[in-house]
């Protein structure tokens, strides 16, 4: 028998389109977790996770609002669109 693994979500969680590319930011935290798990996934299912673990849901969201507004969302794609930076 396995042990369930609860899983909260973040209800920050949404879907971001910029120049024509959608990702989806995922922001969630297990049970007894120390801080918010940060996750980006791309049209084709490719991830990208942050290493660090953020305070707040806000907080995560603020990050990667910033990284798309500094870096574009195609940083976020898999292979990376040279054309959009």
């Amino acid at each position: 028998m396995e042990d369930e693994y609860e899983i909260e979500n973040s209800p920050l969680c949404r879907k971001e389109t910029r120049d024509g590319h959608t990702v989806e930011i995922e922001i969630y935290r297990g049970e007894n977790a120390d801080g918010w798990i940060l996750e980006v996934v791309d049209a084709e299912g490719a991830s990208t996770v942050w290493d660090e673990r953020f305070p707040t849901d806000q907080a995560a969201l603020d990050a990667v609002m910033e990284t798309i507004k500094e870096e574009g969302i195609s940083t976020f794609l898999d292979p990376p669109n040279p054309e959009l930076h």
